[in-house]
């Protein structure tokens, strides 16, 4: 067993729940009318086929242009799944342009999974 640091651990899970949530976290969000923008960094063809309500495509080789996000809502990101990889490259790029970002864990998978709504274009 690991000799941990309970002082470190708080820490770190102190700031993954800053930056952090999950499906029914942001459903919550959603149905409460938060001052949230809900961004989909996956292509824009598995976006049209099902995305979380409300949320905007921003896929990779168009975060440049912070398309449809404000520095006053925080940008809650997701991807395609647990494993990848682009919601957190669009935070750091996003972040880096003053938006303050939250990632969804799981993706746009774990919403599918827990049996969330879906809307389609």
């Amino acid at each position: 067993m690991l000799n941990q640091d309970p002082s470190q651990a708080r820490e770190y899970f102190a700031q993954k729940l800053a930056y952090v949530t999950g499906p029914f976290e942001l459903d919550g969000q959603i149905k409460r009318g938060e001052k949230i923008t809900v961004v989909d960094v996956r292509l824009p063809s598995d976006y049209q086929a099902g995305h979380i309500p409300g949320a905007i495509n921003l896929p990779q080789g168009k975060w440049h242009t912070l398309a449809g996000l404000t520095k006053d809502r925080t940008a809650i990101i997701y991807c395609y799944s647990q494993t990848c990889k682009l919601a957190a490259a669009a935070a750091v790029e996003f972040a880096s342009a003053g938006i303050p970002v939250v990632e969804m864990e799981g993706g746009f998978e774990a919403w599918e999974r827990n049996g969330l709504r879906i809307e389609k274009e």
